[in-house]
């Protein structure tokens, strides 16, 4: 059985072999789709059966509480099961010419064909998942890649692709690197790869992409998720999801709640019941299994979320819930009316804090859940259906999730975001688009 490649990067030439090497691997696309599948199917057996391996794994390596550990591994044996299934439908179609007098007698045959080598750039926070939702798209249309993990999680996603590899997708187009920022900047240069898929901060981001040149690019980048919750709500329900999607894992994820509009009529009631399930959070280790939240991924993380809520209550906002750091701990913290000046506002917090304000009217709450340079996932809790339409073409997002937290992700639905939140879309079917274009066949009769 062949054995994971891992390369570590020291410089611009390293980097260009690398290149050189997964342009080269031409075997996986070579592999007939019903093989890919069985290939994505093995592996997530093999996930499976080892979810208690993984799920320790991840929590050793960034310190995610094992409850969300063992969801992250979850996702990740779906995200592989419904590759393999979608190995199997990439189909294209067939389109008749005879549109006009000149195009008679042709029709063409679109077939999706793989754009060429990717490189993939994963994060720390979902280092299961996240690389999952790169690598298994890419296997389920035959294309190479390389992988530059996280430098904090490294054994995660190699432990993953080395399950991939025993299922047997060939090791040459499966290569794990590490090293410095700038060998990763010159594999972004590089142009022997047709596909840059970058999961992580919007600065580092944006910056990437215009390195990447000639590559279809692939951003899912940050957000500051917003919140409306109506009169008509079930108000204990979101409150209990709000404090979930604000506080797990510290909020250490790009679709954590931050922003939360409350109709005014509701306001007391919701503020007091989200306090309330605030309270219940369990804060401690992350290795037992009761805790809610954990430390930040490290002190500096936890510094700088520090100096954000120094500076809301310094402006006037009022703290209902938190309180002081412990190295890496931020306590999860409540605030209401921070300034809309004010970095919790104005950017992503990625840390365990919530805003909470109260608005007069509807129309209020979708111009201030839209005044954000972020576009990633919205939620609402209302049973009005006039104004779910109206809030889903008025609200600048990639999605809408109505009756729960902007946290919630299929991973089989298309996801991403707008404006600085990204570009293209994530979701093993919608990225298997991305990563293949239409060829197109045009035959006439005789």
């Amino acid at each position: 059985m062949a054995e994971l490649v891992r390369i570590e990067l020291t410089d611009e030439k390293s980097a260009a072999a690398v290149a050189a090497r997964c342009a080269a691997a031409t075997t996986g696309a070579a592999l007939p789709s019903h093989a890919r599948a069985k290939i994505l199917l093995k592996a997530a057996d093999a996930l499976e059966a080892r979810a208690d391996e993984f799920a320790r794994l991840i929590c050793s390596e960034v310190g995610k509480p094992m409850k969300d550990a063992r969801r992250e591994v979850a996702r990740g044996t779906f995200t592989l099961r419904w590759a393999g299934e979608e190995a199997r439908r990439v189909v294209g179609e067939m389109l008749p010419l005879d549109l006009d007098a000149n195009t008679e007698g042709r029709y063409a045959m679109i077939k999706r064909v793989s754009r060429g080598p990717a490189l993939f750039i994963t994060p720390f926070n979902f280092p299961l998942n996240l690389v999952a939702h790169k690598v298994a798209p890419a296997i389920a249309v035959g294309l190479p890649f390389v992988l530059k993990p996280d430098p904090r999680c490294p054994k995660t996603a190699e432990k993953l692709i080395g399950l991939l590899v025993e299922a047997g997708w060939p090791a040459e187009a499966a290569i794990v690197v590490g090293g410095p920022l700038t060998a990763a900047e010159a594999l972004v240069r590089d142009q022997r790869f047709r596909i840059f898929s970058f999961t992580g901060s919007t600065a580092v981001g944006w910056k990437l992409k215009t390195l990447a040149v000639k590559a279809h690019s692939c951003l899912e980048l940050g957000g500051n998720a917003a919140v409306f919750v109506g009169k008509d709500a079930d108000l204990a329900w979101a409150a209990s999801r709000c404090a979930w999607g604000a506080y797990a894992y510290s909020g250490q994820t790009c679709i954590s709640v931050q922003r939360i509009y409350v109709e005014q009529e509701a306001h007391s009631e919701f503020r007091r019941l989200l306090v309330d399930n605030i309270k219940f959070l369990v804060s401690g280790d992350p290795k037992d299994e009761n805790t809610d939240v954990g430390p930040m991924i490290d002190e500096k993380a936890a510094i700088r979320v520090e100096e954000w809520l120094k500076e809301a209550v310094g402006k006037g906002a009022k703290l209902w819930a938190g309180g002081p750091r412990k190295g890496a701990f931020i306590p999860p913290s409540l605030l209401e009316g921070v300034p809309a000046d004010c970095r919790l506002s104005c950017e992503e917090a990625f840390g365990p804090v919530a805003t909470l304000d109260a608005v007069t009217s509807r129309e209020d709450a979708l111009e201030r859940m839209a005044d954000s340079r972020y576009g990633l996932q919205a939620g609402i809790f209302t049973n009005d259906l006039a104004f779910i339409h109206k809030a889903f073409e008025r609200l600048p997002v990639g999605g809408l999730i109505v009756n729960d937290i902007p946290s919630f992700r299929s991973d089989a639905m298309p996801y991403g975001g707008v404006k600085d939140s990204g570009t293209g879309r994530e979701g093993v079917r919608y990225a298997m688009d991305d990563f293949t274009e239409p060829k197109t066949l045009v035959i006439k009769s005789s």
